[in-house]
């Protein structure tokens, strides 16, 4: 099965998590989070402090979903 990687930003309360995740072509942001369970794997993930300090960087990174306060494609931010 063929995957799309798409770039995203997530808020938490805490932190702001950018990176990208792997969609099914033609598929929806919502279509993912619905399918999705617990974590999340974002890859080439920033993790950001709410004044903007970098904390984390990797290529890998679990992101609890219960957690998730807000996510978008990387593309909508203004």
């Amino acid at each position: 099965m063929s995957v799309n990687k798409t770039a995203v930003v997530i808020i938490t309360r805490n932190f702001r998590i950018e990176g990208e995740i792997n969609c099914i072509p033609g598929s929806r942001l919502t279509d993912y989070m619905n399918e999705v369970h617990r974590f999340m794997v974002v890859t080439d993930a920033r993790v950001i402090d709410h004044g903007g300090q970098e904390l984390v960087k990797g290529e890998f990174l679990d992101v609890q979903v219960r957690n998730i306060e807000i996510i978008l494609p990387a593309e909508n931010l203004v």
